[in-house]
């Protein structure tokens, strides 16, 4: 019995010797990336790769006076959903922050900056007041009532967006945080737009922090597709991590530090991580923050965030006190539907978190003891070869990876004949009659397509019908960029140390030739005084940046009912203000200043305190 089962182990080796054998990480990251070129939407580049794919959605937002033409796909239908294409946009950003220079060694940091750029370019259009955001165009219950090209559809494209009255905290501080990482993609190859993304991201915090409310109360028909069961805590301090490191803003460091036990940051215990949790993804970029030694007053504070994350990494390696459920076969499983997105988001974060801890020359604390961070980069590369085929089934939940990939993907678009070999106009219904119950496989590959993957025992069936499994998704693949971009470098030996980025040295007496001189009050025998004081400053790469403080008096026995400032001489951002040309004025939420009381809005720069004087007022 003993030597039938060693031939048989003998035999099953020597039937899969493709997929058990090493992985070619640099093509499968080229093929990830061409995914999100099948799920483009809008009109396509020339440079479009995927050539079976067509124009779509050219009329996007017209019936709401705005335009919404281009954006992404979130999966196998023909919706633009908002907070998961902002997650792919984070994600994707992320790994070209941190691993871009392995992106470029396998010639692909280009088509990466470009896929990030096709969704930034949408949202600046959905983006078209500082207090509206559109967050989906399309809705699923019409959209999936049919079986269209996306060429070609005939369902409802009305958008939906958030404002104040309608507040989504969720979705504009996913936005905000993906705007901001992107923003530090762009800041070499092109400023002016890297300093546009960045506006984009302070407003769209600021409309979050401000009018708070769920997304999905708003947008009630993204509820049953994209419900934010975890609130808009964890995206709040989500954004606010990501524009502290795209600005180096002290502001949003002290937010985290201010509000990180109140919005969950240090209460929540997590196992998953994904386009609605992100606490996970909030402790490790703040653990990151305290190994670089920018925690400053905000240590304790911080010191808690990490734990946190070490929490989530050791229950992703057994090791700790509540473990996450893994397959026979290894790999992690978390539901029925669509796993993968776990997966590789989960894949991600330990990758980061190895070169955090490796950099910091530290080690990852579980409750089974001290864990090498060689060990979080080894479980990344069991999941990714999981994926790639390295599973009892040898086959690869990469589509066009391998010999062995789904071959029928629940996907409109590659399921139906290219509308540029044959634009016979498929019905609503038709298609599902002609296409989607077809048991042929899928006229046009959907190259690089993560699926939703296999059950909790490793089973897999490669059917249309069979959309938890078989349907992939652009955050499936957005995490995956940056493994496989650190793994294709190479992972023998697992040394890889990532810069770590100075923190900024707090300068309490500025050189005299720097130092900025602190305005006196301004018309201080009028009804309006204004008083400034600078609170901070740091240096950073060679230059001394101040923050200051301007405070609003109203001293007249009378309510301030409007009241117009002029500020010259400003070369940084603002807060606190309402802006109009080049008029600032009372905040949008605050109708008047009352007798006796202030208000306080504050601006950074590199230089002596802006002008600020009064232009005009009204009194009650």
């Amino acid at each position: 019995m003993e030597k039938f089962a060693s031939v048989a182990a003998l035999l099953l080796l020597l039937c899969f010797p493709v997929a058990f054998s090493g992985h070619d990480y640099g093509q499968a990251l080229s093929k990830s990336l061409l995914f999100f070129e099948a799920q483009r939407s809008g009109v396509l580049p020339r440079n479009q790769r995927v050539t079976w794919r067509s124009h779509s959605g050219l009329n996007d937002g017209k019936s709401s006076g705005v335009n919404l033409v281009g954006g992404y796909y979130d999966a196998g239908d023909n919706v633009k959903f908002g907070l998961p294409m902002a997650f792919t946009v984070t994600m994707m950003a992320w790994s070209v922050i941190e691993y871009g220079n392995q992106l470029a060694a396998n010639g692909e940091l280009g088509h990466s900056i470009d896929a990030i750029k096709w969704g930034t370019d949408y949202f600046i259009k959905a983006h078209p007041e500082p207090n509206v955001l559109y967050g989906e165009v399309g809705d699923g219950n019409t959209d999936h009532y049919c079986w269209q090209r996306p060429e070609e559809m005939t369902t409802d494209r009305k958008a939906y967006r958030i404002d104040p009255s309608n507040p989504g905290s969720d979705l504009a501080g996913e936005t905000a945080a993906a705007m901001a990482a992107a923003s530090i993609v762009f800041r070499r190859s092109n400023p002016a737009y890297s300093r546009l993304l960045l506006t984009h991201a302070y407003q769209l915090f600021d409309f979050a922090d401000k009018y708070r409310g769920k997304y999905d109360s708003s947008i009630t028909v993204a509820r049953k597709y994209y419900g934010s069961v975890s609130g808009y805590n964890d995206e709040l301090l989500w954004a606010a991590a990501w524009l502290y490191q795209a600005s180096n803003n002290q502001f949003y460091l002290d937010y985290l530090g201010r509000n990180g036990d109140s919005m969950g940051g240090t209460g929540w215990s997590m196992t998953e991580f994904g386009w609605d949790v992100k606490y996970a993804g909030v402790q490790t970029l703040v653990a990151k923050f305290l190994m670089q030694g920018k925690a400053g007053r905000h240590t304790p504070v911080f010191q808690k965030f990490q734990q946190k994350a070490d929490f989530f990494m050791c229950s992703l390696l057994g090791k700790g006190s509540r473990n996450i459920q893994k397959t026979p076969g290894g790999l992690i499983f978390r539901q029925r539907w669509n796993n993968m997105q776990f997966v590789t988001s989960a894949s991600f974060l330990t990758t980061v978190y190895s070169d955090y801890l490796t950099s910091s020359q530290s080690y990852l604390r579980c409750s089974a003891g001290n864990v090498a961070p060689s060990q979080l980069l080894s479980f990344a590369k069991s999941q990714v070869d999981y994926i790639l085929g390295d599973n009892p089934r040898a086959t690869s939940y990469m589509v066009g990876y391998g010999n062995n990939f789904p071959q029928r993907v629940h996907h409109r678009g590659s399921s139906i004949v290219s509308y540029k070999v044959d634009r016979t106009f498929v019905t609503c219904r038709g298609g599902y009659a002609t296409w989607f119950s077809s048991k042929g496989s899928d006229p046009n590959l959907l190259t690089g397509a993560i699926v939703g993957g296999p059950d909790a025992y490793d089973n897999f069936a490669d059917r249309r019908d069979n959309y938890e499994q078989t349907e992939p998704a652009t955050y499936n693949n957005a995490p995956l960029l940056g493994v496989l971009a650190r793994l294709s470098s190479g992972h023998s030996g697992y040394s890889q140390l990532l810069p770590v980025v100075p923190a900024p040295v707090v300068v309490r007496r500025p050189m005299p030739i720097r130092k900025p001189r602190v305005t006196s009050p301004v018309r201080a025998s009028g009804p309006v005084a204004i008083v400034q004081r600078m609170t901070g400053s740091w240096v950073s790469k060679g230059r001394t940046y101040y923050r200051y403080s301007t405070t609003v008096i109203n001293k007249s026995p009378r309510a301030l009912k409007s009241l117009n400032l002029s500020i010259k001489n400003l070369y940084g951002p603002i807060w606190g203000l309402s802006r109009s040309g080049n008029s600032f004025g009372l905040p949008s939420w605050m109708h008047s200043l009352q007798s006796g009381k202030s208000l306080e809005f504050v601006y950074i720069h590199s230089t002596s305190p802006a002008n600020v004087a009064v232009s005009s007022y009204t009194l009650a």
